[in-house]
């Protein structure tokens, strides 16, 4: 079979220009499921569906090592973090990350703190307009610091959560943020690498099973500790993707304002009803465009000839809004959802396949408990959208309501607030 070349011009300002919007109109001019297309000086095959997710995260076909370009590896992810790893080194670490992330347990206890935080919030909050993103993000970051045993002054919450916030909003772009991000990651790399020193040294007492002591403790495969600064990267890989709900909240309050219907059944408590809401959130709204992998050898997909080393794009916004697999897609519906889990390869708004295996992210479980209780707590507020502008551009990677989402004359329902009173209602 020959080998299929890809296009002959560069089409990285597309990426630029387009966005999130980029591969799906490489689908709409292609017509297959499979898209040649070259993008930072290399020929790449964008990928798409169901079959797309299987083969995508195959290691025996494709790899994520040498996939992620550095730009992401110094702001996102960190250099030398699980995501760059494959096989059984990437097995191996992913397990210390799936024991912290999945236990239904400490899933709930988690939700528990920053539900904790969010009533603290409530108390000082004031009479003041709330940006909900900005407000969202403190309240997170001082639950999951709780949460994962690592010790946290009232003060520095705020300037915690605007770099863990920052190394989320830097990694798609080479300009100020980027470079916010970078200056992010390493102030907080520093400073989570001096506390696992004094976890190990015994100068900093730990709550057993917290993810301090989790990531403190872990051993390679070769029976080795991490070095500080490699433990102090994955665990801002725990509390980084947390922080970055914040994106889903604000979202999701953008879902509320849009289609008010949805507020009753979230206010009665209807559990069920607030994970598929949480689901459809996840599916409706931008989050990560894509991913990348390479191949690991020379394979062939849907009839076209992929060289080894070969970049694969598979697409997860356009995914996520197949009109083959979501009719209707671009209707905000959390009926989708509800009775019915999401399959793994439909669905992959963090990745697809198997979580324990594969790349997929092993704080999904996270996202949901996190996101379907915000909205129950949202659900549950008084309160005026004021006029704002709550466009979300396609072109900004990681995408936002352009406003943050900004609320004011927030109230517990049936009593208006004074500026002595709090100005947000936890709802519980």
């Amino acid at each position: 079979m020959a080998t299929q070349r890809g296009p002959f011009l560069d089409d990285t300002l597309g990426l630029v220009v387009g966005g999130y919007a980029w591969l799906p109109a490489l689908w709409r001019h292609g017509g297959a499921r499979a898209v040649p297309t070259r993008v930072m000086g290399q020929p790449a095959l964008a990928l798409r569906g169901p079959d797309a997710v299987r083969f995508f995260y195959d290691e025996r076909r494709v790899r994520r090592h040498g996939a992620i370009p550095e730009p992401v590896r110094g702001t996102l992810f960190g250099k030398r973090a699980v995501h760059t790893l494959d096989g059984a080194d990437h097995r191996h670490r992913k397990a210390m990350f799936l024991s912290v992330l999945t236990d239904p347990r400490r899933v709930a206890a988690l939700v528990d703190q920053v539900a904790a935080a969010w009533h603290e919030a409530i108390a000082t909050a004031g009479g003041r307009p709330v940006v909900l993103f900005d407000e969202a993000s403190r309240v997170i970051t001082k639950g999951v610091c709780r949460w994962a045993g690592i010790p946290l002054d009232t003060a520095e919450v705020g300037p915690l959560a605007r770099d863990l916030v920052a190394l989320v909003d830097g990694f798609a772009t080479l300009g100020p943020r980027h470079w916010r991000a970078r200056r992010a990651r390493g102030r907080r790399e520093r400073w989570l690498a001096a506390l696992i020193e004094q976890v190990r040294a015994g100068r900093v007492t730990v709550t057993p099973g917290s993810a301090l002591d989790v990531v403190a403790a872990y051993r390679g495969r070769d029976g080795r500790p991490m070095d500080a600064e490699l433990a102090a990267v994955e665990l801002l890989n725990i509390i980084r993707p947390t922080v970055a709900v914040s994106w889903f909240v604000a979202f999701a309050a953008h879902a509320l304002h849009r289609w008010p219907e949805h507020r009753d059944r979230l206010r009665a408590g209807d559990a069920g009803y607030a994970v598929a809401f949480a689901h459809e959130v996840r599916r409706f709204y931008p989050f990560a465009p894509f991913v990348g992998g390479r191949a690991v050898a020379d394979l062939t997909w849907q009839g076209r000839h992929v060289p080894a080393g070969s970049l694969l794009l598979l697409d997860v916004f356009g995914q996520n809004h197949d009109a083959g697999l979501w009719p209707d897609p671009y209707r905000f519906d959390p009926g989708r959802f509800v009775g019915r889990a999401p399959d793994p390869y439909e669905l992959i708004p963090q990745g697809g396949a198997d979580r324990s295996t594969g790349h997929r992210c092993p704080g999904e479980d996270v996202t949901v408990a996190l996101l379907a209780a915000f909205a129950g707590w949202l659900a549950r507020l008084d309160y005026t959208v004021p006029e704002q502008d709550l466009t979300i551009s396609l072109r900004r990677i990681p995408a936002l309501p352009r406003s943050r989402v900004v609320l004011t004359d927030v109230h517990v329902p049936g009593r208006h607030t004074t500026a002595s009173e709090p100005a947000v209602h936890r709802g519980a």
